[in-house]
C-alpha cells in the first residue's frame, strides 16, 4: 500500500482530532466564561440550549445538502463559519460589546454550522478505510480512539489554561483549531470521489429535497435496531448535555477548587475511552458485540452522577471517571460497525443526519433542564435525577428484543427497504457523531457532540 493512498484517511483522522480537541476548550470554556460572568447556572443552562438546538435542527434538513455540495466543501466551511462564531465571543466581550442575547447567537450559530461538516466527515470513513487499505472495525476503533485521545489532550489543557490565561483566551485557541481542521480537510482529501459533489441526480427542487431526506428517515425507521440506538442515545446525550454543561461545572466550583478540576476529570474520563476503543480495537472481535457493549453502557455514565452527589472531593470522581471512560470507549467502535453494516452506500449521509437529529434531539432540553433542576433542588438533587434517568436509558439493550441482531449479519438483521430495490451493505462494506457517530456517553462530546 502506497504511502498516497492513505493520506486522506490521516488527514480526516488529524482534522478531526484537532477540531474536538477545540472542542474541549470550548466545553469547558464557554460554561465556566458564563459562570463567571454571570454566577447563574440557569443562565449557563439557557446558552447550552441555545447551542444544541440548532444542531438537532441542521442535522434534520442536512443529509441531500451535504451530497449535492459535496462532504469535502461542507466540511470546510464548516469549520470556517464555527470558527469565526467562537472567535467573536471573547473579542466582542474584549470591547465591551458583548450582550447575553448575543452569546446564546454565536452558540447557535456555530451549532448550526457545525453539524452537517461533523457528518461530512464522519460518513466518509468507510471509503478511507477502503482507500487506504484497512478494515472498517479497524478504521472506526481508530476513529473513535483517536478522537478520544484528543478529547482527553484538550481537556486537559482546557483546565490548566483556563486558571492561568482565562476562558476567553481558551475561546481564541479553539477558533484557531477549527481554522487548522478545515485547512487539513481541504487540501488533505483532494481526489476522493466520495468527498465531492454527487453528478447524476435529479435536478434541485424541493420535491426532490424532500424525497431524499424521506428516504434516509424511511431507512432509519424501517430498522429497529438502529431505532433502538436512536432512543437510547437521545436520552443519554440528553444527560451528557445537562453533565457537560451545568452540573459539572456548578460542582466543579462548589466543591472540587475550580476549572482545574473539570479539565483533570475529563481528561480522565478521555484517557479512559482511548483505552477501552484500543483494547476493542485490538481484541473485541473475539467476544459478543452484544455482551460486551450491554456490560459497557450501564458502566459507562449513570456512576459519575451518583458518586458526584454524594461526594464532594476528586478522587472518588476521578476513579469513576477513568472506569466509566474505558467502558464508554468499547460503545462507539461497536455501534459504529452496526451503523455501516446497515446503511447502503447511496443512503449515507441522508441516514446519518437522521440518527445525528435523534441522538441529539433531546440534548438541547438536557441542558436547559439541568439549569433549572440545580436552582430547584440543588447540585446534589440534579445530580441524582439527571443519573436516575441515564440509568434507565442504559437498560435498553437488556429489555428490547432489537438489541438481539446486533450479533447478525446486516443482510440477515435488515431487508431492504420496500420498493426501492437498495441493496444492504453487508459487513464491512461501505455504508455510513453521529455525526457524526453517535457518540455514547462522552463527558466531552465532539463539537457539539452525539454520543455513542
Amino acid at each position: 500500500m502506497h504511502r498516497h493512498h492513505r493520506t486522506p484517511l490521516a488527514a480526516t483522522l488529524a482534522a478531526n482530532s484537532i477540531s474536538i480537541a477545540g472542542t474541549s476548550l470550548t466545553l469547558i470554556g464557554v460554561p465556566w466564561f458564563v459562570l463567571e460572568t454571570t454566577g447563574s447556572a440557569g443562565r449557563a443552562g439557557l446558552v447550552a440550549f441555545c447551542a444544541t438546538l440548532p444542531i438537532v435542527l441542521a442535522a434534520l434538513i442536512g443529509g441531500p445538502f451535504i451530497d449535492r455540495i459535496g462532504r469535502r466543501r461542507v466540511a470546510v466551511a464548516s469549520d470556517t463559519v464555527c470558527g469565526l462564531a467562537i472567535a467573536a465571543i471573547p473579542l466582542l466581550h474584549h470591547v465591551g460589546a458583548l450582550e447575553f442575547w448575543m452569546l446564546c447567537a454565536l452558540m447557535a450559530l456555530n451549532g448550526f454550522a457545525h453539524t452537517p461538516g461533523n457528518t461530512a466527515r464522519y460518513v466518509l470513513i468507510p471509503d478511507l478505510a477502503e482507500h487506504a487499505g484497512t478494515t472498517l472495525p479497524r478504521a472506526a476503533s481508530l476513529f473513535d480512539a483517536v478522537s478520544r485521545g484528543a478529547r482527553m489532550v484538550g481537556a486537559a489543557l482546557a483546565g490548566v489554561l483556563i486558571a492561568f490565561v482565562g476562558s476567553e483566551t481558551v475561546l481564541l485557541l479553539d477558533a484557531a483549531t477549527f481554522g487548522l481542521s478545515a485547512l487539513l480537510v481541504a487540501f488533505g482529501v483532494r481526489g476522493l470521489s466520495s468527498a465531492e459533489p454527487r453528478k447524476g441526480g435529479a435536478p434541485v427542487s424541493m420535491r426532490t429535497y424532500g424525497t431524499e431526506l424521506r428516504e434516509g428517515y424511511g431507512h432509519l425507521l424501517g430498522n429497529r435496531l438502529l431505532l433502538a440506538v436512536v432512543v437510547m442515545v437521545m436520552f443519554m446525550n440528553g444527560t451528557d448535555q445537562g453533565w457537560n454543561a451545568v452540573l459539572l461545572p456548578v460542582h466543579a466550583e462548589s466543591e472540587l477548587g475550580g476549572a482545574k478540576a473539570i479539565g483533570l476529570l475529563t481528561a480522565l474520563f478521555g484517557a479512559g475511552g482511548l483505552t477501552g476503543a484500543l483494547l476493542y480495537g485490538a481484541v473485541g472481535h473475539r467476544f459478543s458485540r452484544r455482551a460486551v457493549f450491554t456490560v459497557c453502557v450501564i458502566l459507562c455514565g449513570a456512576p459519575r452522577f451518583l458518586v458526584a452527589a454524594v461526594t464532594g472531593t476528586v478522587l472518588p470522581l476521578a476513579v469513576t471517571m477513568l472506569l466509566g471512560g474505558i467502558a464508554g470507549g468499547v460503545l462507539n467502535p461497536i455501534l459504529t460497525t452496526v451503523i455501516y453494516e446497515r446503511v447502503p452506500d447511496r443512503l449515507r449521509s441522508r441516514v446519518s443526519g437522521a440518527l445525528t437529529a435523534g441522538c441529539e434531539f433531546a440534548m438541547p432540553l438536557g441542558g436547559l433542564a439541568a439549569g433549572l433542576l440545580v436552582e430547584g433542588m440543588g447540585s446534589s438533587g440534579a445530580l441524582l435525577a439527571m443519573g436516575g434517568v441515564y440509568f434507565v436509558a442504559t437498560l435498553s439493550p437488556l429489555v428490547f428484543p432489537a438489541w438481539r441482531t446486533m450479533e447478525k449479519p446486516a443482510a440477515e438483521a435488515v431487508p431492504a427497504m420496500a420498493g426501492r430495490g437498495d441493496p444492504v451493505a453487508g459487513p464491512g462494506a461501505p455504508a455510513q457523531e453521529v455525526s457524526v457517530p453517535p457518540e455514547v456517553s462522552s463527558s466531552a462530546p465532539s463539537r457539539p457532540a452525539p454520543a455513542p
